[in-house]
């Protein structure tokens, strides 16, 4: 699917202080003060690394960014994209060898780092011959760089280039839950279309104060967490480390926050915590002490959300609901909003046609990728004869285009009968149980197998002594109304959490009774 006059990056940031009264759009803190960046200064500052990147790197090139979600980050990848580069975003909390990996495979030939990742810097170097330069991220140097290549400068005019929509502007890698991460191809365009989308109410076009938690090196929060933003004149708050988010919600107030499940549990028993000590307390009130009293809206992606944790967020007036999307679609791919079921996974946006073949669900999105990155036969498998992607995502449609996944085709378990058990199916099940806290199914010579972390914190409250026996009982029960080729013939109860990726999916390549 192709949208008409698709504005550039370039052009979001032209537009934004004028259609958004140059409001405050960055707030962050910077030794424990907090610092507020306008639309205009966002623009000042993309655009000047625009300018430095242009002045040491004439050529387009590809440029590796690795670096924690600071403004500086922000400023960095606006840099690169306006500065017609292809911009290839890495998890700072790779491996060194993981990290040249992307870089050799990318063909990267710059890299832009954060001051943490100095120490990885020699190994990564002497792994990536092609790398010719690179460039410290951090206040002082980026700082320097806002004045130097100023649009008052002898540089100013290295930022008026034409850019290419069409062009490849970001090659991201996927999260590899399988352990095999290929680049996705992802043009200006397909970024920006993503946004250009006629809303099904108010909830996903309002202004809002937004707390940036996830990493911006994924294209989700990328999209959601800055080019969205951007766009609508959200305020985003970034969040920083993760240790600090119970902090700065009280310090930043924010109406929303883009969320994985694992952090509305926490959240969720913290406010949980506040009523206990404080049974006084209505549930807006004692919300109010962990959230800092606007927060109204969570919207979740990155894994399954559990439907009674989205229904326990309703006393204290925070609606929950989950999206989805995926790398090879830029990001988005459906919206929550007020009319959504809880179970469901977000209505599909107006830009975005879908239809389900064999179980599968595939699109048609002006969001699709390029492809893999020097991958044309990876990339054939994906894009069908007539240019729909397949998700490899199990799923129903319904009348109002509201979306429902039942699993992935790749982790659909096959048994010796010819019977097909999607394994999500019965994790969810498994998840309605409050002493499960994490769960894996996967079959083993035919037999089903369920592998659980528990949750000990809540068997301790609720008096359970005996854990496997108690998941032994609750497991009897859900196989007496499952479907024979369902039943969980074999419980193994972990004592150790289940490897994850760094959005928090579980990896499935590895269990114990070997490949999933």
């Amino acid at each position: 699917m192709k949208l008409e006059n698709v504005p550039t990056i370039r052009d979001l940031l032209d537009v934004a202080p004028a259609k958004h009264n140059d409001r405050t759009f960055i707030k962050y803190i910077q030794n424990g003060e907090i610092i507020e960046k306008k639309f205009s200064e966002v623009r000042s500052d993309g655009l000047a690394v625009c300018r430095k990147l242009r002045h040491e790197i004439p050529a387009r090139t590809h440029i590796a960014i690795i670096s924690k979600s600071t403004y500086e980050y922000i400023a960095c990848m606006t840099g690169v994209l306006t500065a017609g580069h292809v911009a290839v975003p890495i998890d700072p909390d790779s491996k060194a060898e993981d990290i040249a990996t992307i870089i050799n495979d990318s063909d990267a030939t710059a890299l832009l780092y954060g001051e943490e990742f100095a120490e990885y810097l020699d190994t990564v170097k002497k792994l990536c011959p092609k790398i010719k330069f690179e460039m410290v991220i951090n206040p002082d140097n980026f700082s320097k760089i806002y004045e130097e290549f100023s649009e008052t400068s002898e540089y100013a005019a290295l930022s008026d280039i034409k850019m290419d929509p069409e062009a490849c502007a970001l090659i991201i890698y996927t999260s590899g839950t399988t352990g095999d991460k290929k680049g996705v191809m992802l043009s200006c365009e397909a970024l920006v279309s993503n946004l250009i989308f006629e809303p099904y109410s108010d909830i996903v076009v309002r202004v809002d104060t937004v707390l940036s938690v996830l990493p911006l090196h994924h294209i989700f929060c990328f999209i959601t967490g800055y080019i969205g933003p951007l766009h609508v004149g959200n305020c985003v708050c970034l969040n920083g480390e993760m240790r600090d988010l119970f902090k700065n919600l009280l310090i930043f107030k924010p109406n929303q926050i883009r969320i994985v499940p694992v952090i509305a549990q926490a959240m969720l028993a913290r406010i949980r915590a506040i009523q206990a000590k404080n049974p006084d307390l209505s549930p807006k009130e004692a919300a109010a002490l962990v959230t800092g009293g606007n927060l109204d809206m969570l919207l979740s992606g990155g894994a399954h959300l559990e439907s009674s944790l989205a229904k326990a967020f309703e006393p204290y007036g925070i609606f929950l609901r989950q999206g989805y999307g995926m790398s090879e679609a830029s990001g988005k791919v459906t919206i929550p909003d007020l009319d959504c079921p809880v179970d469901c996974s977000g209505r599909l946006m107006s830009t975005v046609n879908a239809r389900i073949v064999g179980g599968e669900i595939q699109l048609d999105t002006p969001g699709m990728m390029m492809g893999y990155y020097k991958r044309p036969e990876e990339t054939a498998e994906v894009i069908t004869e007539d240019g729909w992607l397949r998700t490899g995502d199990i799923g129903r449609i319904d009348e109002n285009r509201i979306l429902y996944i039942t699993g992935r085709l790749k982790n659909l378990i096959i048994l010796s009968n010819g019977e097909n058990v999607s394994p999500e199916g019965i994790e969810n099940k498994y998840k309605e149980n409050k002493l499960v806290s994490e769960v894996l199914v996967y079959a083993e010579k035919d037999v089903i197998c369920a592998e659980i972390f528990p949750n000990e914190e809540y068997a301790q409250a609720a008096g359970i002594t005996d854990i496997p026996a108690a998941l032994e009982e609750y497991t009897d029960k859900m196989n007496e109304t499952a479907l024979p080729s369902h039943v969980v013939a074999r419980v193994i109860v972990r004592d150790t959490p289940l490897e994850k990726t760094g959005l928090g999916k579980i990896k499935r390549n590895k269990t114990a009774g070997g490949e999933a």
